[in-house]
């Protein structure tokens, strides 16, 4: 996955934060708050591994790409960029 991809998503989870787009799904997520879309990574995470072991491919990359948005929601309430991620990332490279 090109980290272009990984910037587009968030860049649309912000816009759904400042414009509120209606029936949006980020739009609900945020509604209810900080501790469910926590509980929501957990819940993926945990989907993501139960994939992993028994319920192939496919359904495993629909995980992981569950659990991305997910966190990247989480990112956006806690006001950390993906930029702050990859240098991180980059630093433990070292």
């Amino acid at each position: 996955m090109s980290s272009n991809v990984l910037d587009t998503l968030y860049s649309i989870i912000l816009d759904r934060i400042s414009n509120k787009k209606e029936g949006s799904y980020t739009v609900k997520l945020l509604e209810k708050g900080k501790p469910y879309i926590a509980r929501k990574v957990g819940e993926e995470a945990t989907e993501v591994i139960v994939a992993s072991l028994s319920e192939g491919r496919e359904r495993f990359i629909s995980e992981v790409a569950d659990l991305i948005y997910h966190l990247f929601v989480l990112m956006a309430v806690e006001g950390v960029k993906p930029e702050d991620v990859y240098e991180e990332l980059k630093r433990r490279m070292k």
